[in-house]
Order: structure tokens, then sequence, then C-alpha cells
């Protein structure tokens, strides 16, 4: 059977991998010209590092660092809930925090051998009962006998196949994301609550920290306008170890704005179009499954 997978992120690659597994003959496209070493970090709750050992790369794990607890305290630093991960999960389940890039260079491990067009877009798409005719960028013409669209929120094959061009609908929170060098003692999963705000952080492999901060905003664009001290600003008043870790973002080379969006197109299967990933079920951040459900869904 050949299947061509669009995007070649986290879901579009563990897509490809279980395909080949099964000896399909997989094709990925995907529009950015070459990989991007960007991003920052992200926990993998134990589903995603299932999905993970599911698709054959258990050694994904020696990549991030095991969550074993996760708190949630108050802007004051008083705790309100402190629970082993093992509780929820089941004894001997993994959870893992890990740098994107860490996770996306392992997928792309697992799917060497696989043909992957960067820099490549698809612009014409009809199915029928017999396959899929797929016209991309580069002119070329295609026959599959099915399309995945594993290319995100703004999924181009949700616009062509499932005539949706409805956006993705702004929930009221914005969100900034950064990796830093470790700065403090956080050993875990740890986020801090506020009105109307939220600082997350979480210990990666190699001494780093993932920082993950979201307000609720009435409008989608970033209410700092890119200024590093008005972001500082909204979080001054956090107790230990945010004063500590500001400090450091400060210095960040890169911090991520993002408005928080959503969508979930039903159906997300047509004929032999199918959606995954954000394509299909875009969400907030809360309970950092996207990636798993991702990797699941491939």
């Amino acid at each position: 059977m050949r299947v061509l997978v669009v995007g070649g992120g986290i879901g579009g690659l563990a897509l490809a991998r279980a395909l080949r597994r099964r000896g399909q003959a997989v094709e990925v496209v995907e529009r950015a010209a070459r990989w991007d070493d960007g991003g920052t970090g992200l926990h993998l709750p134990a589903n995603g590092v299932r999905a993970l050992q599911m698709l054959g790369l258990p050694a994904v794990r020696c990549r991030g660092r095991l969550i074993e607890r996760q708190r949630v305290l108050d802007h004051h630093g008083r705790v309100l809930v402190d629970i082993g991960l093992d509780e929820i999960w089941g004894t001997g389940a993994a959870c893992v925090a890990m740098h994107r890039q860490e996770l996306h260079a392992a997928l792309r491990e697992g799917v060497a051998g696989v043909s992957i067009r960067l820099g490549t877009t698809v612009e014409s798409l009809r199915a029928d009962d017999t396959g899929v005719r797929v016209g991309l960028s580069d002119g070329s013409v295609h026959e599959y006998d099915l399309v995945v669209g594993a290319d995100g929120i703004h999924s181009s094959i949700r616009r062509l196949a499932f005539d949706d061009g409805a956006p993705p609908r702004y929930v009221g929170q914005v969100s900034w994301r950064v990796v830093i060098d470790q700065a403090t003692s956080v050993a875990t999963w740890t986020v801090m609550l506020g009105l109307r705000r939220a600082f997350l952080m979480v210990p990666l492999g190699g001494d780093r920290l993932y920082c993950y901060a979201d307000l609720n905003a009435p409008a989608s664009c970033d209410p700092t306008d890119g200024v590093v001290q008005r972001f500082i600003e909204l979080f001054a008043d956090f107790a230990k170890p945010v004063a500590s870790v500001l400090r450091r973002i400060a210095a960040a080379p890169t911090l991520y704005f993002a408005p928080i969006e959503e969508i979930a197109p039903r159906p997300s299967v047509r004929g032999r179009v199918v959606l995954i990933g954000d394509a299909a079920h875009a969400m907030s951040p809360n309970m950092a499954e996207g990636a798993s459900m991702a990797m699941e869904d491939g």
C-alpha cells in the first residue's frame, strides 16, 4: 500500500515509523525546507512513553529525565497538590521530560530509509474509491492508496479534503515557552498558579529547565509586544524559585510566544484521507498530551 504522510512532525514521523515496520510503502512531505533545531521542552506522560515503546524506540528514555512526581503550588509557594505519578499511571510506568529536538531526532532516526521531501507542500488533492491523486508544489503528481494529514493545527489537508477552512478557535489564553540552564533546585514537574496566570517548570536531561507560562488574555496577540522585561513583570510577584528563573529567562536567546488555540473537526476520516495529531484534535496544553496523542494516533 502506498501512503503519503503530510507533515514531518512528531505525529507524522511516528506514523511513518509504524507503517514502515509493517511493510507499507511510505513517503513523507514536509513544508519546512530543513529540519528545525529550535523548539523547547515537553513532558511525555506514561502513555506517550508507551507509544514510543510500541514504535520500537525505548532508547528515547535515555535522552530525557524521569519525572516521578507532580507538584502544584499557589503563587506564594504553598503546596496544593504533591502526587507520585505511579499513583496515576501504575507502578513501573515512566513519565519523561525532554527537549523537543531530542524526541524529533529519535523519530527521524527511526524512519531512516523512508522517502522524505523537505520544502514540499500539497497543492491539490482528489480522492475516489480507487485512490488519491495528489499534486505537489514541485509540480509532480502522484497516486496513493491513502493520504494522512499530520500537518498541524493549520492543516492544508483538512482544508483540501474536508472543505474545512474554519480557523482554529482562540481559547482565551496566551503562552510563552523557553529552555534555560538549570538555575535552581527544581527537581520535578512543578507548576505555580496565580490569578489568571500559571508558571510551569520541568527539569530536562542535561541540567536544563523547561519553562512554560500562560496568561488569560482577551486577545490572541502578545500582550508584552515581545519585550522580555514585560513578560518578567507579569510573574514578578511569584515566590521562589520563579524569581531566579526569571533572571535566567532575561538572558535567554529565545522566548517563544503563542496564542493557545484548539480545533477538532468532525469527521477526521473521509474515504482515503485521514487526519491525525493537531490536524485532528489540537487542544490547550494543560495535560501535556499533544505529542503523546499524536504518537498514539500514529
